[in-house]
Parts: C-alpha cells; sequence; structure tokens
C-alpha cells in the first residue's frame, strides 16, 4: 500500500502544472490593456475615468478579448501617470470611488469577462503617509522601516546606484532610495546580501522588510475581496535590493505566490519582469517578452538602431528571436504562459511614422496573435493608432506620452473621447484628419479592427492555435523571409507564414505529410500553400501573412 502512494505521489508531481497552478479561465484568456487617463472622458474634464470605461465594454468585448488591464487607478500624486502611489486602499478621485470600481468589476463579471489591477509593488508616493511617518526622528513608528534611510551615501557606489539616492535632509535621515523618480522611493524589501558596514541594509527577514510584504497581502487581499480578479505587479523584479541574479526576490516571491494561490485560486499574478525563467519559477503565472529587433528600432539598451524585421526593406533576421523566444517558452510551458503584446504605455506603439501602411500592420499583428502564451492588446492598437512623436511631458510620460494619446471613437471634434474643450484633454489627440476610429473601421469588413476580430476568432475556434497549443519553427533563419512556424495540439495543425517585406517570396519547408492545406485567415487568398513529396512550398506576395490549416 505505501509503494502505491508513493507511486501516484510521484505521478501526480511529474504532470504538468496547468490547471494546477494557475487557473482555469487563463487557458482562453485574451487581455486588453486600458490606460485609463486617455480611454474615455465621462465628465468632461477632459480625463478618463472609470464610468468612461465602464460605457464601453460592449465595444471592448466586440473586439474578442475577455480580460482587461488596467494602469494605477489608486489616489496618486500623478508624478509619473499614476505610479507613485499616495493611498493602495483608495481609488483615485479623478477616476471615480471604491463603489464605482466595484460597479465596473460587476460589470465585467456580468459579460463573463475578467479585470485585473495594476499593483505598484515597489515603491510608492513620497506624499504617501507611510513615507511622511517613516521620515520622522523616532525610528519606532508603523512604518518607520517602509523605507530605506541612510546617514550618508556610499562612496562606492556605481552610477547607476548612486543615482537611486535622494537627498531628503527628514529628521529620520538625511538620503532615502528611490526606484525612478525622486518622489517614487522605493518600498523596503530588505537587501539579499546585507553589508555589516551599511546598518540601513536590512535583510530581506528583518521586521521591516516582513511587514512591507505584510502590507502587500493587505492590498491584494483588499481588492481582491471587492471582486478584482488578479493584478498586473509593476516591476517586479526590483523589490530586493543588492539581488543581481534574482534569487532573493524568487524567492520573497514564492512566499507571495504561494500564499495568493492558496487563498485565491481563481486570481492571477502577472508579472512585469521581461523574464519568464525567472517570473514563473517564482510563481507568477504569466510574464511578458519583449520583442526587441523584431518590431523597433531602438530595442531598450541598444546604442545602435537594429535592422528591424517587419519592415518592408526585408533586411532584418528573426535568429536572435527563435533563440530567446525558444528558451523563454520552452523553459515554462506547462508552468505558466508567456505574453506577447502588441504594445504598452511605456513604448512606442507598432504604428507609426516609420510604419503606418495598413498592410504592415496586418502582418505584424498576424505574428503577434498567432502566438501561444496570453495575447495583449494594447488599447487602439486594434485600430492602428499612431505613436505620437513630440506629444508634451504629461504627468512624467516624457516621450512615452505618444503612446497615451486618447482613444479614437469616432470624427467629433475631441474623436468621441470627451466633450472637453481641445485644451483640456489630457493628451493631445493625433493630429490628423484621417486618424483611424472605431466609428470608420467598425462596419468595414477589410479595416484593421474587423481584422483583428477575425484574427482571435480563428485563435477561440481553433485548439491548435490557442494559449496552449504548440509551436515549432519551419523556416530557415538563413533566409529570414518568410518566417514560418506551426502551432499543434492534438492532430490539428496550422502553419502560418509572414512576409513584412515588399518583395514576394517563397519558402521550401519540410513536408507535413499533409493531405492539403486550406487558407484560413490572412491578409490576402492570393498566398498558396503546396504539399509535396518531402518538402512543402509556400508562396507569398509583398507584405502579407496567412494561417493555413493543414489536413
Amino acid at each position: 500500500m505505501k509503494k502505491l502512494v508513493m507511486l501516484l505521489i510521484c505521478v501526480l508531481a511529474s504532470l504538468p502544472a496547468f490547471g494546477q497552478k494557475s487557473p482555469d479561465w487563463l487557458k482562453a484568456a485574451v487581455f486588453y490593456q486600458i490606460y485609463p487617463s486617455s480611454f474615455q472622458d465621462s465628465d468632461g474634464n477632459g480625463i478618463g475615468d472609470l464610468k468612461g470605461i465602464q460605457s464601453r465594454l460592449d465595444y471592448v468585448q466586440s473586439i474578442g478579448v475577455n480580460t482587461i488591464w488596467l494602469n494605477p487607478i489608486f489616489k496618486s500624486a500623478f508624478i509619473d501617470g499614476g505610479y507613485d502611489v499616495i493611498d493602495y486602499y483608495q481609488v483615485d478621485p479623478r477616476f471615480g470611488t471604491n463603489s464605482g470600481l466595484v460597479e465596473l468589476v460587476n460589470e465585467v463579471h456580468r459579460r463573463k469577462m475578467h479585470i485585473v489591477l495594476d499593483l505598484v509593488a515597489g515603491h510608492s508616493s513620497n506624499q504617501s503617509e507611510w513615507f511622511k511617518q517613516s521620515m520622522q526622528a523616532d525610528s519606532n513608528l508603523q512604518y518607520s522601516d517602509y523605507y530605506i534611510w541612510a546617514p550618508n551615501k556610499p562612496n562606492d557606489l556605481s552610477e547607476q546606484d548612486a543615482s537611486r539616492w535622494v537627498e531628503a535632509n527628514a529628521p529620520r535621515a538625511k538620503y532615502y532610495i528611490k526606484n525612478y523618480y525622486d518622489a517614487q522611493p522605493a518600498l523596503n524589501y530588505g537587501f539579499a546580501h546585507p553589508d555589516p558596514k551599511h546598518p540601513w541594509e536590512q535583510a530581506v527577514d528583518a521586521p521591516g522588510p516582513q511587514a512591507v510584504r505584510r502590507e502587500l497581502q493587505n492590498i491584494i487581499t483588499f481588492w481582491l475581496e471587492k471582486g478584482v480578479d488578479g493584478f498586473r505587479v509593476d516591476m517586479a523584479s526590483s523589490l530586493v535590493k543588492g539581488d543581481p541574479d534574482k534569487a532573493a526576490t524568487i524567492a520573497l516571491w514564492k512566499d507571495l505566490t504561494g500564499w495568493f494561490r492558496g487563498k485565491y485560486p481563481e486570481g492571477v499574478l502577472i508579472a512585469e519582469w521581461f523574464n519568464p525563467k525567472q517570473s514563473i519559477a517564482a510563481g507568477f503565472d504569466v510574464d511578458f517578452m519583449r520583442p526587441g529587433k523584431l518590431t523597433s528600432a531602438n530595442e531598450r539598451g541598444s546604442a545602435t538602431p537594429a535592422k528591424v524585421y517587419f519592415a518592408k526593406a526585408g533586411e532584418g533576421s528573426p535568429a536572435d528571436w527563435e533563440a530567446y523566444f525558444k528558451d523563454q517558452y520552452e523553459s515554462t510551458v506547462g508552468k505558466g504562459y508567456t505574453s506577447l503584446p502588441t504594445g504598452n504605455h511605456d513604448q512606442p506603439r507598432i504604428a507609426g511614422e516609420d510604419r503606418k501602411d495598413p498592410a504592415e500592420l496586418k502582418v505584424l499583428l498576424a505574428f503577434l496573435l498567432t502566438q501561444p502564451g496570453i495575447p495583449l492588446i494594447y488599447y487602439g492598437d486594434e485600430l492602428g493608432m499612431k505613436y505620437i512623436a513630440n506629444s508634451p511631458d504629461v504627468e512624467g510620460s516624457r516621450n512615452r506620452s505618444g503612446s497615451r494619446t486618447p482613444m479614437q471613437w469616432d470624427g467629433s471634434e475631441d474623436a468621441g473621447f470627451s466633450s472637453s474643450s481641445k485644451d483640456k484633454l489630457y493628451i493631445p489627440l493625433d493630429p490628423d484628419p484621417n486618424r483611424p476610429t472605431v466609428a470608420k473601421q467598425d462596419k468595414d469588413p477589410n479595416s484593421q479592427l474587423n481584422y483583428v476580430r477575425g484574427l482571435l476568432k480563428l485563435r477561440k475556434s481553433a485548439a491548435a492555435l490557442d494559449n496552449e497549443g504548440g509551436l515549432e519553427f519551419l523556416s530557415d533563419v538563413a533566409q529570414p523571409y518568410p518566417l514560418v512556424y506551426m502551432r499543434h495540439k492534438g492532430n490539428e495543425k496550422y502553419v502560418i507564414a509572414i512576409n513584412p517585406t515588399n518583395k514576394s517570396v517563397e519558402a521550401k519547408i519540410v513536408s507535413q505529410s499533409a493531405h492539403r492545406a486550406i487558407y484560413s485567415f490572412g491578409t490576402t487568398e492570393t498566398s498558396s500553400y503546396k504539399t509535396g513529396n518531402g518538402v512543402d512550398t509556400i508562396q507569398l506576395p509583398p507584405v502579407s501573412a496567412a494561417v493555413f490549416k493543414l489536413e
């Protein structure tokens, strides 16, 4: 009997983690990210709000998405667009009230959708009551050790580390450590390897860091009990200081996610980590991936512009992407989900002056929305809203404001976003009189909006294309165009072929032993897939994408 029990334990332990760790609803989740200040203004003050979002839920659902992620809506000083939180337990008045959020959550759930909030776990506003109390000379108050204070700045810091120190000359001490802007003091989760010479470097198990962890749990509990379905955690990898390999941060999150999964088995935690191998190991359900040289000429951290794969010139290569994706995907499949978003509030949109042809955008969207893992559409990307260079710096947005312009609903003066005068809008609209709008595209069968709807409808109908379908690259990286890959589950197989260039291209791949390949979706039916004896041939016209079902 004991041997049988041990055998069962071993078998259960070897089963895939899907359905055991993450909630089942993630298997079919498609996310839509909303920047609340820019989506819909309901009261005419030029700034979006919760009631505005609620009024547009039917449209959001019509796209084919089923989960909404809201950027921060908590009470804020708005030095960094809401990422400087004053009170984690209160909706900021610009957006509405706590009861208004509950009403929005209920309306989302009534449509059998889900909603997650943005949790700024690594820092607060310097206007927070926590920080104000920690500034006091008495270091034994409730929030005294919620932050990292030091009497002096070490003289052996790197340039990057030195930039994190802010001179405050508070009664408590002269300096504190920030995360981004000076107004964003870092919360104290401790140091991975405290230096005895630096008494302000507390261990992760010291009372202060442990109190901050409990506060984080309280915040999560407060909103999950109100019906929210989870959180996207801002800068999730940055909590523990002096932790270059992230081992201490992973351990911290393992503890927190274990607690979370036991208390809220249907809740979801999404990491802004950009390293699924680490974040999924830390217990997160989802983490994002960076498209890098595939879509952008200025990959973060790169000093020189790259040759972009998704450009008509056809000078890029998917080799780096394939290696990166295989490493991350194969390390996390069956344990959690990767996500390759169309864009976000911190990066230039996929549409801009260097990519404004609707055909180019459709090709890129075909790639992004047929990947394994969880799709995420940044509001307006379904229309082809453009990144507006030189938009004014609003609330610390700097050049990010060009990706945060108001949603374009119709052809009215404020594009249906607000009834305020233009000069009161949160961020100026795209000035192009021919800017894409929902009203223009909703009934047009050839529009980008309906193209996205079609892609998501196909994804929902085909098991091989869903969040857990497998992926296999078929084309040769030595011949970059077209990019050909297969999605599969069980006996179902789909082949996706992508050609962003302005030339016709052909790929010969190892035969997939199919009797025929049926064109299922794409930019043009002039694409072709011919099965052969040992070799299959795929031909694509310029700037095109095609999805074929193998039978």
